[in-house]
């Protein structure tokens, strides 16, 4: 996460919690200094039952929302940053107008900053890997994870 030209006047480490397919997980905690440097791979796993159709699992994703806050462990529960929010089938299934990196497709987009936040907004890069498979479930019926 970049954010040129800012100083957090809290010094409490940060972290990204990410809240997608109804799982929510959080990174380990970095210094208050930008640029922050999440080097994590965090794995969200679903089972979706009587989804047989990709194209059906895609129109199901449009409804749910992936989101990602940058927070501050500022007590008595920490404190939000910023905020990114978009449905999970975009999140998942970006346009392809992603850069090419040294570690994939990589996308970077705007967080939108909280009152507390004071600065320009902060650009968050990184990639996603989706994967999509067929398997049967114990009870004979297909679906897709």
């Amino acid at each position: 996460i970049t954010c040129p030209g800012v100083v957090l006047k809290d010094k409490q480490q940060l972290y990204l919690g990410v809240f997608v397919l109804g799982k929510y997980k959080k990174t380990e905690c970095v210094p208050a200094v930008f640029p922050l440097f999440f080097q994590e791979r965090l794995l969200f796993e679903k089972a979706f039952a009587n989804i047989v159709d990709p194209g059906d699992l895609v129109k199901l994703l449009e409804f749910d929302t992936a989101v990602l806050e940058l927070i501050q462990l500022v007590p008595p529960v920490g404190k939000v940053l910023a905020t990114y929010e978009e449905n999970t089938r975009d999140f998942l299934f970006p346009d392809p107008k992603l850069t090419h990196g040294r570690r994939g497709l990589e996308r970077e987009i705007l967080m939108k900053r909280s009152p507390f936040f004071t600065g320009i907004a902060p650009k968050l890069r990184f990639s996603t890997t989706s994967l999509i498979s067929d398997s049967l479930l114990s009870l004979g019926r297909s679906h897709i994870q």
